[in-house]
């Protein structure tokens, strides 16, 4: 009995230690953290999450180019630096600005790349040698990434305050937006010629426009990339686009007089836009048909000189007058030998383009 007494007292003894052991408190640095993270959760959380969130919006913003041609043009490219700044300092769009240095003497190269030295959105291509403003546009519109693509003198004549009302306008549906200076401070010759052609490439183009030489113009990236500028055909790019069959529209824009430098305008500009306009209808209206052109002029030529060569062979039965005698008749075979020939260089430029056909320049605006 006494064994059995020993034996069930230190069973209890033993269960009791268990007990104790189990109910025992965890030390209060254990239950202190718990606190610190159940009492204020969202102080811990909310530094981590604002960084990221304005990290996103900022990276999200669409890219702009902004493409410069420039010629000599150093005491106005810091100006129209901090001006292009402050306009996309205001709005959600990232920027990228691409200067093209179109064979400058003065120190206008080592302006932009101190601006680059400050920022690096500000780019710039620098030419060799003078190659004239569509090359300095083709190779700036080659090397634009923006989904936008904005074009200005760098003279500080076009605004970069119509920027954002450009872009809109290209959010709204147009492929190209091009500027109107209404106003104009330009010298008059420049101003009355510019009339005159603005005038007849409308006429020969089917766009209605009033300014096609504006400097400030705003792109979608599709027509820049598939748009072909050489030679002097910059002045009209709106043109060219609307034959390609993008859709393009104007606004009017403010311009602002000259401050620096001087215009490089100059007569000779005259007699090269007259034979550029020219270029422009028949590569785009007749470049897959070059019968069409061709040939209608082929036999109204040889149309005419038949007509003649009749009225004087009618002439030659009727009143016995002769022929030889006539140089209107001289006239006549003439015109019909030169309407042969159109006919025959429309046939020949027929068999050229079948031969050479490719279907790259095809412009698809939407695919399913």
């Amino acid at each position: 009995m006494k064994l059995q007494k020993s034996n069930l007292t230190n069973i209890k003894s033993n269960d009791n230690r268990r007990r104790r052991h189990y109910h025992r408190p965890k030390p209060q640095s254990e239950n202190q953290p718990k606190k610190n993270l159940t009492e204020n959760p969202i102080q811990q959380q909310q530094p981590k999450k604002e960084p990221v969130q304005e990290k996103r919006s900022a990276n999200n913003f669409p890219l702009v180019s902004v493409v410069v041609p420039l010629l000599d043009e150093e005491d106005s490219l810091q100006e129209l630096a901090s001006k292009i700044e402050n306009v996309f300092s205001g709005i959600n769009y990232n920027f990228e600005v691409i200067f093209i240095d179109d064979g400058s003497t003065d120190k206008s190269f080592d302006v932009i790349r101190n601006l680059h030295r400050r920022n690096p959105r500000f780019h710039c291509i620098k030419f060799r040698r003078n190659y004239g403003k569509s090359a300095a546009l083709a190779k700036g519109f080659r090397a634009a990434k923006g989904s936008i693509v904005i074009t200005m003198d760098a003279d500080l004549q076009d605004d970069p305050n119509e920027i954002p009302e450009l872009i809109n306008m290209i959010n709204s549906g147009y492929d190209l937006v091009s500027g109107w200076k209404k106003v104009r401070y330009d010298p008059f010759i420049k101003k009355y010629t510019s009339r005159f052609f603005n005038y007849v490439t409308s006429k020969l183009s089917g766009i209605r426009l009033h300014d096609f030489n504006c400097g400030l113009k705003a792109y979608r990236k599709e027509v820049v990339k598939s748009v072909r500028v050489y030679g002097e055909m910059h002045r009209y790019i709106p043109a060219i686009a609307h034959l390609s069959g993008f859709k393009v529209t104007e606004k009017i824009v403010k311009h602002h007089a000259r401050k620096h430098g001087k215009t490089k305008f100059g007569p000779g500009r005259f007699l090269s836009g007259f034979f550029d306009v020219l270029t422009l209808v028949f590569t785009h209206r007749f470049m897959k048909k070059p019968l069409h052109f061709f040939g209608v002029l082929g036999l109204t030529s040889a149309g005419l000189g038949s007509l003649i060569s009749l009225y004087l062979i009618a002439l030659k039965y009727l009143e016995g007058k002769n022929l030889s005698d006539r140089p209107l008749f001289l006239g006549g075979i003439f015109l019909i030998i030169v309407g042969i020939q159109l006919f025959s260089i429309g046939l020949l430029a027929e068999m050229m383009t079948k031969y050479n056909e490719k279907d790259d320049d095809i412009q698809i605006e939407k695919l399913f």
